[in-house]
C-alpha cells in the first residue's frame, strides 16, 4: 500500500477536495432520517400545513444536495484515480524498459504484462475507493451510530454492543486476504504466459494440429487460477453474511424494544422509523467496509508486485575503476552464465555453473570487422548481449575506446550501436518511422540507409513507398523485406559500432553480397560485428571467431582458419560443395 499512497501524494489537493465533497454529501445524507423523524413526531401532529411544506422542502433540498455532492465527488475520485494509475503505469513501463537482461528474465515477460495491466487496474480501483467508499462507509457506520445515540441512547446501545465483533471479523479476514490475492496474481502470470505463447505461435499450433492440446493446457492454468481466486473470494466473503446476520438480529431487537418503549411513552414512533433508516445506513456502511477490505487486499497485493519491479535495482551501476582496454572493442577473459546476477554462490553449491561463455578474448580496432560463426546455442548472441551491457559478465572485462563499458552512462553507451537482433521487431507503423525509430533522422539519411540495405527497390514498389504501413511484426512483409528494413534502421544513424545478428538469413546470396558490399563501402568507419550461419557472409571479415559450446575454438582470417581450424573448414566445405 506504500506505493499507492506515494503515488497519491502528487495529487493530494485534488484528492483532498474529492474527499471533502464526499464528506459533505454523506453528512447531508445522514440528516435525512433525522428530518423525517422530526416531521412525523413534531411537525405533522401540530397540524400546521405551512411547516409541513417547509420541512418537506428542506428534506427535498437535502436529498438533491446529497445526490449532487456524491456525483461530483465520485467523478473527481475517478479522475484522480486515472491520473494516479497513469503515473504508476508510466513508472512501471520506464523501469521495465531499463531493467538489465538478468532482472528482466527473473520477473518474466508474462508477469510484467500482468503487473502492467491487471495489477495497475487494481491499484486504480483502490485509489478511487479510497476517495469515495472509504469516506462514505465509515461515515455511514459511525455517523449513523452517533445520530442514533443523539436520538435514543438506550436503543442505540443494542448496535454499539455488536460493532466490536463485526470490526474484529472484518480485520481478521482481510489480514488473510493479501497473501491469497498475491497467489491469484501469480496464477494470472501463468495464464498470460500460455496465452502469449499461443498468440505468438498460432501458426505453429495450427500447422501441427495442436489446437486441442493447447486448449487443455490453457484450461488447466485457467482452472488453477480460478480455483485460487474462488478460495480467496470465499474467505474474503465470510464477513458479509456474518455482519448481515448480526445487523438483522440488532434490527429485530430495535423494533421489539422500540415498540415497548413507545407503548410506555418513553419515545416517539418516528424515532423507530428513523432508527430503521439509520440501521439501513449502518448496514450499508458495514458492507461497504467489507468491500473496502476486499478491494484493499487485492490492491495491496498488486501494489506490492508493482513496487517489487519499480524498487528493484535495474542492474546498471557506474563502475569508475578498472584497466584500460586497448583497441576500439576489447573482451578480456570474459566468462558469463545466465541468471548469475540474481543467484548467490549457495545456489550453485554442489555443481558447476553452466557457462554461456568461458574465457572469451578478442580485440578490434576502429573500422575493423569481426564475423562470428558457430552452431546454435554456442554463445554468439551472448557476446552481443554483454557488449551492449544487457547483462554483466561474471568475470573478465569489456572495454570500448579504452573504457570499461561499466563506466558509461546507459544512453552514452547505447548510442554507439546500430543493431539488428535475431527475430527483431517491426512495428505497426510506416516504413519511414520504422527506420527512423523516433531519432529525427533526415530523409536523405533514411533514403541512404535503405539504399545500403538493398531495401530501396522494394520500398519504392510499395503503395505509398516510405509511408507504407507495416503490419504488427511486419506480417505484410516477406522475411527478406523485414530483414532489409531492420538493417536500414541500424545503418540510418551512422553508428560507431554496427552489430548484425543473423540479419541476412532470409536473403538470397546475391542480395546478401550486395548489402555487405554497400556496408563496407559506405560505413567503413563503423566497427562491424556480424553473426552468421553462412561462411560466405563473413569470409571477407578482418577477423573471424569460431564458437562452440561457449568457447572460442578458432580465431583469425578466412585463410588462417581454413588451415588451422577443422570445424571452420568442415563448415565451409559443407556449405560450398
Amino acid at each position: 500500500m506504500k506505493l499507492i499512497f506515494q503515488s497519491m501524494g502528487k495529487y493530494k489537493w485534488a484528492i483532498f477536495l474529492a474527499i471533502f465533497i464526499k464528506l459533505i454529501g454523506t453528512m447531508t445524507e445522514l440528516t435525512l432520517p433525522y428530518i423525517l423523524e422530526y416531521m412525523i413526531d413534531h411537525v405533522v401532529p401540530a397540524g400546521n400545513m405551512r411547516d409541513v411544506l417547509l420541512w418537506g422542502l428542506l428534506m427535498f433540498v437535502a436529498a438533491i444536495a446529497c445526490r449532487q455532492f456524491n456525483v461530483m465527488a465520485n467523478r473527481r475520485a475517478i479522475n484522480n484515480a486515472h491520473k494516479v494509475s497513469f503515473d504508476v503505469r508510466q513508472a512501471l513501463f520506464k523501469k521495465t524498459a531499463n531493467l538489465s537482461g538478468d532482472k528482466f528474465d527473473s520477473f518474466g515477460l508474462p508477469s510484467l504484462i500482468s503487473r502492467m495491466t491487471s495489477d495497475s487496474y487494481n491499484v486504480q480501483a483502490a485509489v478511487a475507493q479510497l476517495q469515495s467508499l472509504c469516506v462514505r462507509a465509515p461515515m455511514m457506520l459511525f455517523g449513523g451510530v452517533v445520530m442514533t445515540l443523539l436520538m435514543d441512547w438506550a436503543l442505540a446501545m443494542i448496535l454499539i454492543v455488536m460493532l466490536p465483533f463485526l470490526i474484529c471479523v472484518v480485520f481478521f479476514v482481510s489480514s488473510k486476504g493479501i497473501p491469497l490475492y498475491t497467489g491469484v496474481q501469480k496464477k494470472l502470470d501463468s495464464v498470460v504466459r500460455i496465452m502469449r505463447e499461443n498468440i505468438t505461435g498460432i501458426r505453429v499450433v495450427k500447422a501441427l494440429s495442436k489446437g486441442e492440446f493447447e486448449k487443455r493446457r490453457f484450461a488447466a492454468a485457467n482452472e488453477d487460477m480460478a480455483r485460487t481466486d474462488m478460495r480467496a473470494g470465499t474467505i474474503m466473503a465470510i464477513p458479509g453474511p456474518f455482519m448481515q446476520l448480526c445487523l438483522n438480529i440488532g434490527l429485530t431487537m430495535v423494533v421489539i424494544f422500540g415498540a415497548i418503549r413507545v407503548n410506555r411513552g418513553q419515545m416517539q414512533p418516528g424515532v423507530i422509523l428513523a432508527f430503521l433508516t439509520y440501521f439501513n445506513m449502518i448496514n450499508m456502511g458495514v458492507m461497504g467496509l467489507n468491500r473496502i477490505f476486499m478491494s484493499m487486499s487485492k490492491a495491496s497485493a498488486s501494489a506490492d508486485r508493482i513496487d517489487e519491479v519499480i524498487s528493484t535495482d535495474d542492474g546498471w551501476e557506474i563502475y569508475l575503476g578498472g584497466e584500460n582496454g586497448g583497441g576500439h572493442i576489447r573482451f578480456n577473459n570474459v566468462s558469463f552464465s545466465y541468471g548469475s546476477e540474481s543467484r548467490t554462490d549457495a545456489d550453485f553449491a554442489g555443481g558447476k555453473r553452466e557457462l554461456a561463455l568461458e574465457n572469451i578474448s578478442f580485440s578490434l580496432n576502429k573500422g575493423e570487422s569481426l564475423g562470428i560463426i558457430g552452431p546454435t546455442g554456442c554463445g554468439k548472441t551472448t557476446i552481443v548481449n554483454l557488449l551492449m551491457r544487457f547483462y554483466n559478465p561474471d568475470s573478465g572485462s569489456i572495454t570500448i575506446d579504452d573504457r570499461d563499458i561499466r563506466s558509461y552512462e546507459k544512453d552514452e553507451l547505447r548510442r554507439k550501436f546500430g543493431v539488428v537482433f535475431q527475430n527483431d521487431m517491426v512495428f505497426n507503423d510506416s516504413i519511414k518511422n520504422n527506420i527512423d525509430f523516433g531519432r529525427g533522422i533526415s530523409q536523405a539519411d533514411l533514403d541512404s540507409a535503405a539504399e545500403d540495405a538493398v531495401a530501396s527497390e522494394y520500398i519504392d514498389s510499395l503503395d505509398g513507398k516510405m509511408e507504407y504501413m507495416a503490419a504488427i511484426k511486419g506480417a505484410n512483409l516477406s522475411g527478406g523485406q523485414k530483414q532489409r528494413l531492420l538493417v536500414a534502421r541500424a545503418l540510418a544513424a551512422a553508428p560507431e559500432i554496427l552489430i548484425l545478428d543473423d540479419s541476412s538469413s532470409a536473403l538470397d546470396y546475391k542480395t546478401d553480397s550486395q548489402m555487405r558490399s554497400a556496408i563496407r563501402k559506405n560505413h567503413s568507419d563503423s566497427t562491424l560485428i556480424m553473426i552468421a550461419q553462412r561462411v560466405s557472409s563473413i569470409m571477407g571479415m578482418d577477423h573471424i571467431m569460431v564458437m562452440d559450446n561457449g568457447t572460442c575454438i578458432g580465431y583469425g582470417t578466412h585463410e588462417e582458419l581454413m588451415e588451422n581450424c577443422p570445424a571452420y573448414r568442415e563448415t565451409f566445405e559443407m556449405q560450398t560443395t
